[in-house]
Formats: C-alpha cells, structure tokens, sequence
C-alpha cells in the first residue's frame, strides 16, 4: 500500500475529510514516527508493532561491479516487529 492509497482509504472512510485534511494526517503521524526515531526513541502501536532503530557494525563489504572490497561504517537502521494481534492476524490461515 503506498501513501496515496492509505490516504484514498482514510478518505472513504471518513466522508467528512478533504483531500488537504487526510494527507495532513497522514503526513504527520507518518513524521511523527520518523522524528522519534531519529532521536533514538522507539514507537509503539498497540496491536500493529513496534519500530525502533537498530545499528548495524562497521564491516567489509564488496562492490558488486569490480568485485573489490570496501569499507561499509556503522549505521543506523530502521526496525520493525509486529504486534501479537498482527501476527496473529497474518498466520491466521496457517492455524485452519
């Protein structure tokens, strides 16, 4: 699902919302998670999942071009590990 879907949803859920009004929510709870994360707090959504960040060591890797090896440094990456409901919800045609 993109971001204009999500929007198109909210709004055909939600009639009384304009187009400005949706992508305004849209757009800050989206930037509300990417600002906490960016300070190295971690969000949590209840039956949904949590992301948080987690960092990666620095390590050799390849160019896969010239095959020759290159320093990769640390870094910081974006994790994310479902809720229990999710979970639940997305192996549920594996229990039947």
């Amino acid at each position: 699902m993109t971001r204009s879907e999500l929007i198109a949803i909210l709004i055909e859920k939600n009639p009384h919302l304009q187009l400005r009004e949706a992508t305004l929510l849209v757009n800050t709870v989206f930037g509300g998670i990417t600002s906490s994360l960016a300070a190295g707090n971690r969000v949590e959504l209840r039956g949904f999942g949590a992301f948080s960040v987690k960092e990666r060591e620095p390590r050799l890797g390849r160019n896969p071009k010239t095959g020759e090896q290159v320093k990769v440094s640390k870094k910081l990456v974006p994790f994310f590990k479902t809720g229990k409901e999710l979970h639940q919800r997305l192996n549920k045609a594996d229990d039947a």
